[in-house]
């Protein structure tokens, strides 16, 4: 009897054709019409390029409605990364194909000791649809400074994948905005915006 249930224990994820012992941060959503690929520019990030791979990684692997590619041509990407020396700014996404947004991955949060993989991925986010929470936790990415230079946690948690891959799921891609908010991520407690 022991070696049926061991045998059927075998099988049965083979013919389900699931995976055994691995999860998920959260399962994956109904299928959509199709994945929604974003092109990047970091060709003028400058110090930031590795801190750029890590946090588009971070969130590829958590979201399943949206890619974030380099892009193949510069000049043509649907946002860009750049290095700046005042403080992170990124436009308030969700950003779409075509569009134009501007993460602006900036010095002085990094002087006062935020670190720059966390700083990429919640500038990310923004690109993304996900406004500011900064009195969230540090496992909430999009805590932001909140949490304070302690808090190194560069991986959106399953309710802020969820959101992204809403923002992105078949039922929303016809409503797009039709202006863009810059997010000031002025990481000492002030948060001013402004449209474009």
């Amino acid at each position: 009897m022991i070696k049926r249930i061991v045998a059927l224990a075998a099988i049965v994820p083979t013919m389900l054709s699931t995976p055994v012992g691995v999860a998920s941060a959260y399962p994956a959503p109904h299928a959509t019409a199709a994945v929604v690929t974003l092109t990047y520019d970091a060709s003028h990030a400058g110090k930031w390029a590795d801190s750029i791979k890590q946090a588009v990684k971070n969130w590829n692997d958590a979201v399943h409605n949206v890619r974030l590619v380099p892009t193949s041509t510069p000049g043509s990407a649907d946002y860009v990364y750049e290095a700046t020396s005042g403080w992170p700014q990124t436009t308030l996404g969700p950003i779409f194909p075509g569009g134009n947004g501007d993460v602006q991955l900036g010095q002085q949060a990094v002087d006062q000791g935020y670190d720059v993989t966390r700083i990429t991925a919640h500038e990310t986010g923004h690109i993304l649809g996900l406004p500011d929470h900064y009195s969230g936790p540090c496992s909430e990415l999009m805590s932001g400074h909140g949490p304070g230079t302690s808090c190194k946690n560069a991986k959106p948690n399953a309710a802020e994948a969820a959101q992204v891959d809403k923002n992105y799921s078949s039922g929303t891609l016809a409503v797009r905005p039709h202006h863009h908010q810059v997010v000031i991520d002025i990481w000492s407690g002030r948060v001013p915006t402004a449209s474009r």
